[in-house]
Parts: structure tokens; C-alpha cells; sequence
């Protein structure tokens, strides 16, 4: 009789007659959850004083689902028992150590704390409870889950070129140092300037030197020596210049090719296989994303063997 009554209520027995004073909703590995439990939680979740979001769920979701809410409060017992079998307790020094470093992230000492801790409806031997419980769960979830996993850097790549949208994009670009011979925009007709162009280019294929016909013919007002132009990466330079090296491999050349500078022929003297500047802007944030997602699918996974392991009664 004993036992199937603690399934139904806890009975108070009054002098006239038992009044129910509190329901149990729920048994996880013996541990109960009563009707109230959740109503303090579910006060809790509205001041927003001391709900962990470890388990993730919307708060507002919690507030007015009452399944959502009971699940939530399961999942919390079984994680909490999976920290005893392991023997993660933490001392009250480590949660001391804990409050300490959120009084000074906030800048507050412990009477601001316990202040304003009061004003939320909370006194401070359940903070410090809640504390202690949160780190212990972080302590099973970093080694049983987040000490796991590994996003590589070739994930990362493979993420960033996948998620283009429609455009061909890569996570390394290409940084190239040319020289060019320079016929420039109206020193003579666009006709002459492609035509002399031609002429030193039929010198370079007879075995003529790049850089001696550089010197000669050359009509950069910025001429340096040999025809060096400069180092670029890509985007940084004239598109058509850009486009004529691409396909050039070190010591080989082209032209002539028209940019609204004049006629260039242009020769590719090295080129560099670097990371994409709009790649590394994004790498941090693309690996932050795939250890979530990562670590939502890892912990559901194993919060749903784990609650498959435990004796969970809803009443």
C-alpha cells in the first residue's frame, strides 16, 4: 500500500481528514519530481536567476509547454546521476572559486551578489548549489562529449566551398609576381600600340630577353627594372592581367592584352598558393559552427542512452 501510494501523492493526514499536499509527477532512478519542484523551476526559468542552459531549450518553450518542461527536469536527473557514477562531485572550493571569478567578470563583491540574487527571489545557498551542479555537469559533457571531438581543418574547407550559394569558391587563392612591357594608352593609336606590342612579342618567341625588351620598349611611366610590376593577390590588379596569369606557369608570358592602361604583355614569375583573405575572415566562425552542430548531435545522442539506461516513471 506503501509503494502505490508514493506513485500517487504524499499525503498529509489532518485531523479530519488526508489532504493531498503535493503530486509526484515523476520518478528518475529514485529520485522523485513533485508538482512543486516544477513550479519553483518554472519560477526560476521567469527570473532568469539560476536555469541552466547547458541542455539548451527555449526558455519561453519551457515556460509554457508543461511536457517540455518535465523533460527538461528529467534529462537534468539523469545527467546529475551519470555525475555520480563517475565521481565527478565538485568541492565547495571549486565553487567558490567559480563564484569568485563571476563577482569579478561582473565587478561586484559578494554582498552586491547575495543583493541582487535576493531581488530575483533567490538565496544564496541554492546559487551556490546551482553552482556546483552546473559545473559537474560541464565535467561529464567535456569528457564524455566536447573532449571528442576533432573539426579538422579540411572540414572546415569542405563547409566553406559547399556553402557558396551557386558561386565557385575557394578557401586558397592565388598571389602572382609579374613584370609586363607596357604600350601605353595614347602615346599613338589603339592600331600602332597593338601592333608594336606584337612586334617586341615576336621578338620574345625568337629568344629575345623579357627583360632587355622590358628596358627598350617598356612606356610605364613606373618602370622598374626587368618590368617588375609587383606582387598581387587575387583581385588586386587589372582583371585582364589577372585572367592572361592564371594560366601561365613561372617564366612563361602573354600578350598582347588590352586594359584601359594600353597593350601589356605580361610575364608570370612566380606564383603562391595562399589562404583566401574572405576564408580566413570566416574560418573561426565556420568551425565554431560545426563543433555545435557537432556537439548538439553528440549529446542528444548520448542523452537519449542514457535516459534509456535510467528508470524514468511519469505518472
Amino acid at each position: 500500500m506503501v509503494i502505490r501510494l508514493i506513485f500517487v501523492s504524499l499525503l498529509f493526514i489532518g485531523s479530519a481528514k488526508a489532504e493531498v499536499i503535493e503530486s509526484i509527477v515523476a520518478i528518475v532512478n529514485g529520485n522523485i519530481i513533485t508538482k512543486s519542484d516544477m513550479s519553483k523551476y518554472k519560477n526560476r526559468l521567469k527570473s532568469g536567476s539560476i536555469a541552466d542552459d547547458l541542455l539548451g531549450g527555449k526558455v519561453e518553450d519551457l515556460l509554457k509547454d508543461q511536457k517540455s518542461l518535465l523533460n527538461h527536469m528529467i534529462e537534468e536527473r539523469v545527467i546529475d546521476d551519470e555525475v555520480k557514477k563517475q565521481n565527478l562531485n565538485i568541492t565547495i572550493e571549486r565553487v567558490e572559486q567559480e563564484i569568485n571569478s563571476i563577482q569579478k567578470r561582473n565587478n561586484i563583491d559578494r554582498s552586491q551578489l547575495k543583493d541582487a540574487l535576493k531581488k530575483e527571489g533567490t538565496n544564496f545557498a541554492d546559487y551556490q548549489e546551482f553552482i556546483k551542479k552546473r559545473i559537474e555537469r560541464q565535467s561529464i559533457i567535456e569528457k564524455v562529449i566536447t573532449s571528442k571531438i576533432k573539426i579538422s581543418d579540411e572540414d572546415i574547407v569542405a563547409t566553406y566551398e559547399s556553402e557558396s550559394k551557386g558561386h565557385a569558391v575557394s578557401a586558397t587563392s592565388s598571389e602572382y609576381k609579374i613584370a609586363h612591357i607596357l604600350f601605353r594608352e595614347g602615346k599613338r593609336s589603339d592600331t600602332e600600340q597593338k601592333r608594336r606590342a606584337e612586334e617586341v612579342l615576336g621578338k620574345l618567341k625568337a629568344g629575345g630577353s623579357f627583360e632587355a625588351l622590358a628596358s627598350q620598349y617598356s612606356e610605364d611611366p613606373n618602370f622598374n627594372e626587368g618590368g617588375f610590376l609587383g606582387t598581387f593577390k587575387a583581385g588586386e590588379t587589372l582583371k585582364p592581367l589577372e585572367d592572361s596569369v592564371k594560366t601561365l606557369s613561372p617564366g612563361e608570358y602573354a600578350g598582347p592584352i588590352k586594359t584601359k592602361l594600353g597593350y601589356h604583355i605580361v610575364k608570370l614569375l612566380e606564383r603562391h598558393v595562399i589562404p583566401d583573405a574572405e576564408f580566413e575572415k570566416k574560418k573561426e566562425q565556420i568551425r565554431s559552427e560545426l563543433y555545435q552542430k557537432a556537439f548538439v548531435k553528440q549529446f542528444q545522442f548520448w542523452l537519449a542512452q542514457k535516459r534509456e539506461e535510467a528508470f524514468v516513471r511519469i505518472n
